[in-house]
């Protein structure tokens, strides 16, 4: 019951995402369709590229894909009313899939039995991958490398379930909410990690290779 939930969460959210960013690049129906599919499916594959289990696994989850294309046809529908309230709570139904997906995976990797490493992976995964391919697809540089705390939180929820430090459903209650709210935080108060940025050292190198071949 409670992967069910948190697989039905964390794909209205992230096919809702995928669907908006579809839009905001005007893209056709079908392409709508796709980038909402990958961002909500694309973090699993990955997942199951990683730990051993076969990519056809996500067909089993039929039901979940009709409620994507159910979702997604909405927001194509009735685009604005939908986009004036994505622009209120995009952070948030986007948190929302971030945590939900990644305790999913965290918790598919802890059942095969997988060691801390491979199943903080595939939280990580899980939680960002699908983000990842969209944005890609996007034309867009994957927010999980350049902006704010995201894929972390996703690692924080692999170590916390990988370590057994919450389980039972009130203790994956309480972490599921503890990383939608370390996501805002870190998005409001502008958490980053530290960065280095060496574009002089590449157009000084640049510069050496034009006079070395003039």
């Amino acid at each position: 019951m409670i992967w069910d939930i948190l697989t039905l969460i964390g794909t209205v959210a992230f096919a809702l995402s995928g669907a908006i960013v579809a839009m905001e690049e005007d893209y056709d129906l079908m392409g709508v369709y796709i980038l909402g599919l990958v961002t909500a499916f694309g973090g699993g594959a990955i997942r199951n590229l990683l730990i051993g289990l076969p990519v056809s696994a996500l067909w089993e989850q039929g039901s979940f894909f009709i409620i994507a294309v159910i979702v997604m046809s909405i927001a194509f529908i009735f685009p604005t009313i939908l986009f004036n309230h994505w622009v209120k709570f995009h952070l948030l139904f986007d948190a929302i899939g971030l945590s939900a997906f990644a305790i999913q995976g965290a918790l598919y990797a802890t059942e095969m039995g997988h060691p801390l490493s491979a199943i903080i992976v595939a939280a990580a995964l899980t939680g960002a991958g699908g983000g990842m391919v969209r944005d890609v697809l996007a034309g867009r540089k994957p927010l999980i490398l350049q902006k704010e705390i995201y894929i972390g939180w996703a690692m924080l929820a692999g170590v916390v379930v990988g370590l057994d430090l919450l389980s039972g459903p009130i203790g994956l209650t309480i972490l599921f909410i503890s990383v939608i709210i370390l996501r805002m935080l870190s998005v409001h108060l502008q958490w980053q990690l530290p960065r280095r940025k060496i574009t002089g050292i590449v157009r000084n190198g640049e510069k050496s290779l034009e006079k070395s071949l003039n």
